[in-house]
């Protein structure tokens, strides 16, 4: 049978945000039932990055990074967090604590991974993790 147009070849894409966004759904219920109070989801600040969580532990204000994974092909998920990303997050907590005028408290940043595989998702927190 002849061919009558092109043939795509193209990988289909995941949805990434997608699953980003499942990723920081799990992560928060995660840290609620730890104890932590969710204040704010997806902080952006202009081009500058993004926050994935900022929640409240006792009286720390916690800046909290997801990462998801569901293999290891690329490594554990917090090998993610470099110190480039590191940075970005600094910088995005110090203009979140700016505009809301926030001063004199205690601030600490965590990382939750999430490793899919089959199971139930495999959940690690690491406070203050940076």
């Amino acid at each position: 049978m002849p061919l009558t147009g092109p043939v795509d070849r193209r990988i289909p894409r995941r949805n990434l945000r997608g699953e980003g966004a499942r990723g920081e759904e799990i992560a928060a219920g995660f840290l609620a039932a730890r104890g932590y109070r969710i204040v704010e989801r997806n902080f952006r600040h202009r081009r500058t990055g993004e926050i994935d969580i900022v929640a409240r532990d006792g009286e720390d204000l916690v800046f909290c990074e997801v990462k998801m994974r569901t293999n290891d092909a690329f490594g554990p998920p917090e090998y993610a967090v470099t110190w480039s990303k590191q940075e970005t997050i600094r910088r995005v907590a110090s203009a979140y604590l700016a505009i809301h005028g926030i001063t004199g408290r205690s601030c600490r940043f965590d990382v939750v991974t999430i490793v899919e595989g089959g199971g139930p998702p495999a959940i690690t927190l690491f406070k203050n993790a940076f």
